[in-house]
């Protein structure tokens, strides 16, 4: 099984985040959940949402404490230092931020991939939502679903000019991150 657990600000999308890397493994052929943790929420709260995917049956109910992958998608969010907490030896992070890869890294003691995600997205589809961005970098960065299934899940959700733009912005993501750089555990 793998966990992952993502972070954001209320109105970034971490919630869609999760359904929609939960039907792309469900595209994948895998199977999955995906779930909110809520409080009093608000635009700019701080979110987290859980995603789990498995080739077999998933019986665990509980939240993610410890993940394989964190998606941070504000990088102001990197302010808490306990925001690596449970992230599993030989997991990694994808961050939104302007900060490099390797800062991020050292500060954390884990793998990560820094991508500009809201900038991206501004340019691409015209509004400061993150999540496509990372979802696609998760994806190229691991090599653990395709592509195309994140596209699959995308038009499960958007049509018209949204799912166009979406597109072009997985894409453009997709060809900006080394293929598969962590599809190998990292050595502890």
């Amino acid at each position: 099984m793998i966990e992952y657990r993502i972070h954001g600000r209320g109105g970034q999308g971490s919630v869609a985040a999760a359904y929609l890397l939960a039907a792309t493994a469900f595209h994948a052929g895998q199977m999955c959940q995906a779930f909110p943790a809520f409080g009093a929420e608000r635009r700019g709260a701080p979110v987290t949402a859980f995603v789990r995917t498995d080739a077999g049956p998933i019986r665990l109910r509980s939240q993610v404490r410890t993940p394989d992958f964190l998606i941070v998608q504000d990088g102001t969010l990197l302010q808490d230092a306990h925001i690596t907490a449970g992230l599993k030896p030989g997991g990694g992070m994808i961050v939104n931020t302007t900060r490099s890869s390797d800062e991020v890294a050292k500060t954390f003691g884990c793998r990560a991939l820094a991508v500009g995600a809201t900038a991206m997205a501004v340019e691409v589809i015209g509004r400061p939502i993150p999540n496509t961005a990372l979802l696609a970098a998760l994806l190229q960065a691991t090599g653990l679903f395709p592509i195309p299934s994140l596209a699959a899940a995308l038009k499960d959700r958007f049509s018209g000019e949204v799912l166009e733009n979406n597109i072009r912005l997985i894409d453009r993501v997709a060809a900006s991150v080394d293929k598969d750089i962590w599809k190998e555990p990292a050595v502890a």
